[in-house]
């Protein structure tokens, strides 16, 4: 049914296009500017209207105009370009057919690296299908190239089957998702759509309308170091600072002790020497009273060591980064009614857990334009265990033409 759809995957996944979080360019580097350029012409080449590149934010922008005479809700499909902090260079697909589900799968030909169903007890659900898995040496990048495929592939089949009713649909490829900045020049202007979804979700069923609200903080903390000999009461070991201000937040609230809505601190970063030493955190919470109570906490803590040093020796940059995105979607929840009834026609049982991390949909939707997040199949992304099941990618791309079927039919 989707000849092109696997074809064009593994092309996407061959081109490198790793974003860079140290870069002070839109997009982060230039593999992207690249890739974009080739998805420009492969739009234009499937017969979407009024593509254009927006070299300054690095989108990718097209439009299948309205087929029907229905008074229709216009709908939007976004993915990202980019690929995690991984090697990406060289990605090397392999083929699983007809997996056993119980096997474990070796990734490289020395057998250093496998996929476990001990370590990934997901495998047990892709009995019977066609993996694809990395060779061990990178990343695979389903994350988010399998969502720019089913985009690309559904936009195909809607074009060579006019028979499909459908209203207006534009499709936006972005960059730098992965380094939480693509969505941030976002111009929503361009994309004039009552409605989107991200395609940038995991297995098949996720539908997801809940995100954290996330902050970051940037701790710098001055010491004053003298010979250890004739330390006492008057070395200032910056390090020891960091250590005792980690301590102070509360220990099981960390990313390996919380799950479901629980939020968190995690420190990402510690570097130093006795007389300096930089600390970062990204604090989350799908709570936003409870995500504001946790920034104040930080801050207090803060200013509890400057109080005792009596002066400040500990400087806090603390700021947001998105936040949870179904304080918008939930003013109109038919969105996400919609891709349910989607699912469900197509034997899709539909997860609406809430995601713990965020999606370009998180910055979308607060600049006016509600935008949830749909399952795009990948497993285990941003790593050498990452795959994909090619009906996964299948029934993503049946999705997509299922909404804007469903939508129009709807109306």
């Amino acid at each position: 049914m989707y000849t092109n759809l696997v074809p064009r995957f593994i092309k996407y996944v061959k081109t490198e296009t790793r974003s860079d979080a140290t870069s002070k360019t839109t997009p982060s580097t230039p593999t992207q500017i690249a890739f974009a350029k080739e998805l420009k012409k492969e739009l234009e080449e499937i017969g979407m209207s009024d593509v254009f590149h927006n070299e300054e934010n690095g989108f990718v922008i097209a439009t299948l105009p309205s087929n029907t005479d229905k008074d229709v809700r216009s709908i939007g499909f976004i993915a990202h370009m980019d690929t995690a902090d991984f090697n990406a260079v060289g990605v090397n697909p392999q083929f699983v057919e007809n997996y056993d589900g119980q096997s474990d799968i070796p990734l490289d030909k020395e057998g250093k690296f496998k996929l476990t169903v001990k370590d990934f007890p997901n495998l047990a659900n892709y009995k019977g299908q066609t993996l694809i898995t990395t060779d061990g040496s990178t990343l695979l990048g389903a994350d988010d190239k399998s969502g720019i495929a089913e985009i690309m592939t559904a936009m195909e089949y809607l074009v060579n089957h006019p028979e499909i009713k459908h209203g207006k649909i534009m499709v936006a490829f972005g960059p730098d998702e992965e380094i939480g900045v693509g969505a941030d020049k976002f111009n929503v202007e361009e994309f004039p759509v009552d409605f989107a979804y991200t395609m940038d979700g995991g297995p098949v069923g996720e539908l997801q309308f809940e995100t954290f609200s996330a902050a970051q903080a940037e701790i710098s903390i001055e010491g004053k170091n003298v010979h250890p000999g004739t330390a006492k009461d008057t070395m200032i070991n910056a390090l020891q600072v960091a250590i005792d201000l980690h301590n102070k937040l509360p220990q099981d609230e960390v990313p390996e002790k919380t799950d479901g809505y629980e939020g968190f601190f995690h420190l990402l970063q510690l570097d130093g020497v006795p007389d300096e030493a930089t600390m970062t955190y990204i604090i989350r919470d799908h709570d936003r009273e409870k995500f504001e109570a946790r920034k104040s906490l930080l801050e207090s803590i803060v200013k509890e060591f400057n109080d005792n040093f009596g002066q400040e020796r500990v400087s806090l940059n603390l700021f947001d980064q998105y936040y949870n995105m179904r304080e918008v979607i939930e003013k109109d929840m038919s969105i996400i009614d919609l891709v349910d009834e989607a699912m469900r026609n197509l034997d899709i049982e539909p997860n609406k857990a809430p995601v713990r991390g965020g999606t370009d949909g998180s910055k979308i939707s607060y600049m006016g334009l509600p935008t949830p997040n749909i399952f795009a199949g990948g497993e285990n992304m941003h790593g050498r265990f990452e795959y994909v099941a090619v009906e996964s990618m299948e029934k993503a791309t049946s999705l997509i033409v299922e909404i804007v079927k469903l939508n129009e039919e709807k109306s």
